[in-house]
């Protein structure tokens, strides 16, 4: 691809691609502070189980997605 616009039909460098998704650090999400979603706790349970481990309690999304990587990294799951 050049580094021209997309009014041509191609993307510039600067252009994300379609299917990938910018990550931001968990400290500056905007609702990081609220209680985590269902899918994180289910997913949560899985992998402290797996890991055998506790699942804190009230845990925030930032916190939740902060342990889910951590206990993927320990589980081997969600590596592409």
């Amino acid at each position: 691809m050049t580094n021209s616009d997309t009014t041509n039909g191609t993307m510039n460098d600067d252009a994300q691609a379609p299917n990938e998704t910018a990550e931001k650090d968990t400290s500056d999400w905007v609702t990081g502070g609220e209680p985590m979603t269902g899918p994180q706790r289910s997913y949560l349970q899985t992998l402290a189980q797996e890991a055998k481990r506790d699942l804190p309690d009230g845990l925030t999304k930032a916190e939740a997605s902060d342990l889910i990587d951590e206990l993927q990294q320990e589980t081997g799951r969600g590596q592409g």
